[in-house]
């Protein structure tokens, strides 16, 4: 499974390395959405996602709040009980994360240059 995300995001970056500590089984590989793997797999109009983190699995490209409940799933033990936010309808959920997503720059800066990992995570992302 591939998480792509925004590379100059402070929150986004905050969020994958999250996402490395807490994946124990390695299921998820990282990529920037400004990224040559980015450009090859995904359709333009995906790639102007810069406002949501997309997961995709081989064959479903999610974002915005799918994406967030399905990385919970990933993830498993105490945030499957995130999963309960399905209950939520759609709009309303992704209206939360837009929110956030549309401020983040504001609430938590923004990089000069994408997210440069370390040695002992670098095989985790694919550019």
């Amino acid at each position: 499974m591939v998480v792509f995300f925004d590379g100059l995001c402070t929150f986004c970056q905050g969020s994958v390395r999250y996402l490395i500590k807490h994946d124990k089984s390695k299921k998820l590989q990282f990529t920037a959405l400004q990224g040559q793997y980015a450009k090859n797999i995904l359709s333009p109009k995906e790639l102007q996602s810069l406002e949501s983190i997309l997961l995709h699995d081989g064959k479903t490209v999610y974002k915005k709040s799918d994406a967030v409940l399905q990385l919970c799933a990933v993830l498993g033990g105490w945030h499957k009980l995130l999963l309960v936010g399905y209950i939520l309808p759609q709009f309303i959920r992704n209206g939360l994360y837009s929110l956030v997503a549309k401020n983040r720059y504001r609430w938590f800066r923004k990089q000069d240059y994408c997210m440069i990992p370390t040695k002992d995570i670098q095989d985790r992302f694919l550019d």
